[in-house]
C-alpha cells in the first residue's frame, strides 16, 4: 500500500497540472523522487499505466465528467433548456471557441500535453528501470508510443500542427516553442505508430500463471482494453483519413486517399475482426469481434451520465439534456433504402416513424413508442415533454443509444454502455469512403458498405451511383451508423461541411388529437441555432497558451 500511495503522489506531481508551463515544468520539490519510482519495476509499470488516464474515454465529458457531447455542437443533438445553463455547449455553438468555458478546446489541449509528458517521462526512464521477468518493457514501450500517438492525434484533429515533444523537458530547457506544421505532426505520429506496431507484432509475454500477450490473440482477459497492434493500425487509419479529407487535403490529392484505403485494407486482411452480429447490442456487451479497442468499465447504473444527462424526470432521471435533432432523425432512410425526401420512398409526414431504418429504433426515443413498459408522451401535456422545463427535451426526442432500458428510477437495474475507441465497422466505412475518393464507386466500395447495411437489415445501395452520389450515401451512412459515438462533429469538420453545421436546427412538434397525433417539423428558437464560419474548421490554440509564449506560439488563421 505504501508503494501505491507513493506512486500516486509522484504521478500527481508529474501528471496533473493546470497549463502548458505547469505540465511541462520541472518541479524539484516532489514528495517522491524519480529514482524511487523508476528504481522499482512495479511502481514504474504503474506510472506507465497512468498514461491511459489521459485518454478521452467517455461520451459526455464537457462538464462534471459526464455532461456534453461533441454531437451537441452540430446537427446530431442539442442540449435542452436555456443555453446559458450549459455554457460548455453554448460557447461552441455560438462560435466562441476562445472562451475559457470551451472545454473541448482548453481542457483537451492541457490534458493531451499532460498525457504526452507522462509518456515522455516513462520513455526516458525505460532503460534505467530494473525490469524483471514479471514485466515486459517492450510492451510497455509499445503502449507508450501508441498513447503518445493518440494524444497527438487528438491535438492534430483540433488544432492542426502543434508543438512536438519527444522527451520530457530538462531543468534548463526552453518551454516557449514554436508549433510544428500539420505534415510534421502527422509524420511524427506515424513514426511512433510504426515503432509501436513493430514491438506489438513480435513480443510474446508469459508469466507463471499463463500467457499474458501474444501478437496472435493480443492480451489475456485481465489486460483487455490495453493497446494492441490492431489499435495502432486503427489509429493510423483514422489519422490518414484526417490527412486525406478536404480540411487537410483541399486539392483532393487521390494518393492521400489511396494511402488511407490501403491502411483500412491492411486491417481487413488481418481477418481478425468482424462485425458484431446485431447493431442493437453493439455498445452493450463485454466483448465483441467488432471491438478493436474499448474503454473497459463495469455496468452502469442510475446516476452520473445517465440520470443527470440522458434521462428525463419522467423516467426517474434528473434531466434529459441529450436531445437528438429532427435533422438527425431525417437522415434515417426508409426501410426500403430510400431517403425520406424521395417521393417514391413511402414516407408519410403524419406517420413519420413507420418503416424507417432499423437503426432509428435502436438510437432514438420518440413519441408513442413503448419504453420501459409504457408509452412515451412527447406532446403538450404529456409526461415526457414539459415546455417550461429545462430538464425535458426541446426536440421531442431522447437518446436511446446510450440508455439501457433496464435503468430507470426506483430500480436497481444496470447495463453496459461501452465507449469504443475503435471498431471494425469504422474500418469498413473508412475503406469505402477512401476508396471512393481515390478510385470512384468501384465494386469494393459497394461490398464493404453493404456489410454495414446488411447487419442492420437495410438493402444494398443502388447500382450505378456516381462518385458524388456515393460520397453522399457514405456520409449519410456514417451519420446513422455512428450516431452518438462521438464521430459526427469530427466528420463534418474534416469534410469542411459547414453548411450542415449551420443549417437550421429543427424539432418535431407533436399534438395529441382525438384520433391520434399530428406531427409538424418546426425550427427551434434562435438560441438553439448554430453560428459557424470557416475559421472554426480548426480550433484556436487556447488564448492563455498564446499569451504566455512570448510571441513564439502562433495562432490559427482567423483566431488572432
Amino acid at each position: 500500500m505504501k508503494y501505491l500511495v507513493l506512486s500516486f503522489l509522484f504521478i500527481a506531481v508529474l501528471g496533473f497540472a493546470g497549463c502548458k508551463k505547469d505540465f511541462l515544468q520541472r518541479d524539484p520539490g516532489a514528495p517522491i523522487t524519480a529514482e524511487n519510482v523508476f528504481g522499482d519495476p512495479v511502481l514504474a509499470s504503474r506510472f506507465a499505466d497512468n498514461s491511459y488516464n489521459y485518454m478521452i474515454d467517455e461520451f459526455g465529458r464537457m462538464s462534471q465528467g459526464y455532461k456534453g457531447t461533441t454531437g451537441q455542437f452540430c446537427d446530431e443533438a442539442i442540449a435542452s433548456g436555456a443555453p446559458d445553463s450549459y455554457p460548455f455547449i453554448a460557447v461552441m455553438t455560438s462560435g466562441k471557441f476562445l472562451d475559457p468555458l470551451a472545454t473541448d478546446v482548453v481542457s483537451i489541449y492541457n490534458r493531451m500535453y499532460q498525457g504526452i509528458r507522462n509518456v515522455n517521462v516513462m520513455l526516458s526512464r525505460m532503460d534505467s528501470v530494473p525490469w524483471t521477468s514479471l514485466q515486459s518493457p517492450q510492451l510497455i514501450k509499445a503502449q507508450m508510443l501508441f498513447l503518445r500517438g493518440m494524444f497527438y492525434f487528438e491535438l492534430a484533429k483540433r488544432f492542426g500542427g502543434v508543438i512536438l515533444l519527444d522527451k520530457a523537458p530538462g531543468l534548463t530547457d526552453n518551454l516557449d516553442l514554436p508549433r510544428n506544421t500539420f505534415d510534421e505532426t502527422v509524420n511524427f505520429i506515424l513514426k511512433d505508430l510504426a515503432e509501436a506496431e513493430e514491438l506489438f507484432s513480435k513480443v510474446i509475454f508469459d508469466l507463471p500463471s499463463g500467457r499474458v500477450y501474444s501478437p496472435d490473440v493480443d492480451w489475456d482477459a485481465r489486460n483487455f482494453g490495453r493497446a494492441t497492434a490492431g489499435a495502432v493500425k486503427a489509429l493510423r487509419l483514422r489519422l490518414l483519413m484526417l490527412d486525406a479529407s478536404p480540411n487537410r487535403n483541399p486539392a483532393g490529392t487521390a494518393a492521400k486517399w489511396k494511402k488511407a484505403a490501403d491502411a483500412a485494407e491492411d486491417i481487413i486482411n488481418l481477418n481478425k475482426y468482424s462485425l458484431h452480429p446485431t447493431y442493437t447490442t453493439l455498445l452493450n456487451v463485454v466483448s465483441s469481434p467488432e471491438y478493436i479497442m474499448i474503454k473497459v468499465r463495469g455496468p452502469r447504473s442510475l446516476g452520473g451520465m445517465l440520470s443527470d444527462f440522458i434521462m428525463p424526470p419522467s423516467s426517474g432521471g434528473a434531466q434529459g439534456l441529450l436531445n437528438p435533432t429532427q435533422n438527425h432523425v431525417d437522415l434515417y432512410e426508409m426501410s426500403n433504402g430510400k431517403s425520406i425526401t424521395d417521393p417514391t420512398s413511402g414516407y408519410n409526414p403524419q406517420t413519420p416513424y413507420v418503416n424507417r431504418d432499423p437503426r432509428f429504433y435502436n438510437n432514438i426515443i420518440y413519441n408513442d413508442m413503448t419504453w420501459q413498459g409504457r408509452k412515451i408522451q412527447m406532446y403538450d401535456g404529456g409526461t415526457d415533454y414539459v415546455p417550461a422545463s429545462n430538464s425535458t427535451t426541446r426536440t421531442r426526442y431522447y437518446c436511446k443509444r446510450l440508455w439501457p432500458e433496464a435503468i430507470k428510477g426506483n430500480s436497481t437495474g444496470n447495463g453496459i454502455v461501452n465507449f469504443i475507441f475503435f471498431r471494425y465497422g469504422e474500418v469498413l466505412l473508412n475503406y469505402a469512403e477512401a476508396l471512393n475518393e481515390a478510385e470512384g464507386p468501384v465494386p469494393d466500395v459497394y461490398t464493404y458498405t453493404a456489410q454495414i447495411r446488411t447487419r442492420s437489415g437495410m438493402p444494398d445501395l443502388p447500382a450505378g451511383l456516381t462518385k458524388d452520389e456515393m460520397r453522399k450515401r457514405i456520409r449519410n451512412e456514417r451519420a446513422v451508423e455512428f450516431a452518438f459515438e462521438e464521430m459526427r462533429w469530427w466528420d463534418l469538420l474534416r469534410w469542411r461541411d459547414g453548411e450542415t453545421i449551420k443549417a437550421v436546427v429543427n424539432a418535431m412538434d407533436v399534438t395529441k388529437t382525438a384520433n391520434g397525433f399530428t406531427y409538424n417539423v418546426v425550427p427551434l428558437p434562435a438560441l438553439y441555432q448554430r453560428e459557424f464560419n470557416d475559421r472554426m474548421f480548426n480550433y484556436p490554440i487556447p488564448r492563455a497558451e498564446i499569451d504566455k509564449s512570448n510571441g513564439i506560439l502562433k495562432q490559427n488563421p482567423g483566431w488572432e
